[in-house]
């Protein structure tokens, strides 16, 4: 598996526009060959802060989603709402084992 956590704090008048153009892109994310979980997060007590979990089967999944329709779509759509540069850390997989997903 090839796991990212991507952190975006989003300026707080975006958030609504921000959530909407993520959740589209979630929800057609999931539909890829390449796509095991496409989650989206938000902090309680700081709700500009949004985490996306993205499980892909192996790193060219994760390729193959960078190029589709709907996620140069949302990259466009929301390069401006981010009140910093999101970041990202990569995982591997632990428990459950590959095979049990």
């Amino acid at each position: 598996m090839h796991i990212l956590l991507v952190y975006c704090t989003i300026k707080p008048d975006q958030l609504d526009a921000f959530l909407a153009a993520t959740l589209e892109n979630a929800s057609n994310s999931r539909k890829e060959a390449g796509v095991v979980r496409f989650d989206v997060i938000q902090e309680k007590d700081n709700p500009a802060k949004v985490t996306l979990i993205e499980i892909y089967r192996s790193p060219e999944g994760h390729a193959a989603h960078r190029e589709s329709a709907h996620y140069l779509a949302w990259a466009d759509k929301v390069q401006d709402m981010f009140a910093e540069p999101r970041s990202r850390t990569v995982y591997r997989n632990v428990s459950p084992s590959d095979q049990e997903w």
